[in-house]
């Protein structure tokens, strides 16, 4: 992989333990030549791993609409800074620049895009790596609430299995790098968008 896009706060939440753990994956995304794309912005989580990634001397690529950089958010220190109309055309930027993506905690819009993602998958736009880094257990209720899924018929097993899960940053990389994808979509080839 050499490019992983990141969703994540644009707060620190309420333990340290995610800003830690944020910087720390920033920079070994730089360690491991990995370019780290991002929501392009220097508050919270955002600004922790993408601080991280440029003080190990990574290349950082941020996507931000327009209407946010207005809102002077937007990191200055970056490889490089795409702007955007939508929230729709940034993630959709995010997905092409990428070749996995890793989800840190976060609220509504971090959800948002990681479910998307994950769904883009299920549907067969894509074949990449979705990872969830579990910081302190930050993510085990939604983890529950997937196998619900499963459990009450709503998802297929194949499709629970798409969502990858370590809260270890080297073993979710892990993970990723040794992914493959089902080989079957839901419903729909990428051809047929």
């Amino acid at each position: 992989m050499k490019s992983i896009t990141v969703f994540c706060g644009s707060s620190f939440g309420s333990e340290d333990i995610y800003k830690e753990q944020a910087a720390l994956l920033g920079k070994t995304l730089a360690k491991n030549n990995i370019q780290l794309v991002y929501g392009g912005a220097n508050v919270g989580l955002m600004g922790a791993i993408a601080d991280g990634a440029l003080d190990e001397g990574g290349r950082v690529m941020g996507v931000l609409p327009y209407f946010l950089q207005s809102k002077e958010i937007a990191h200055k220190k970056l490889t490089e800074l795409i702007l955007v109309e939508t929230m729709h055309e940034r993630k959709t930027k995010m997905n092409e620049l990428c070749d996995g993506v890793i989800v840190l905690p976060g609220g509504y819009g971090t959800l948002e895009e990681f479910f998307e993602m994950i769904t883009w998958a299920q549907l067969g736009l894509h074949q990449k790596p979705i990872g969830i880094l579990n910081i302190d257990g930050f993510y085990n209720d939604l983890i529950n609430l997937v196998q619900n899924m499963v459990d009450k018929g709503f998802l297929k097993q194949i499709n629970r299995d798409m969502l990858l899960i370590s809260d270890t940053i080297d073993e979710l990389l892990e993970i990723m790098i040794n992914y493959k994808a089902p080989t079957v979509g839901k419903w729909i080839s990428k051809d047929e968008v």
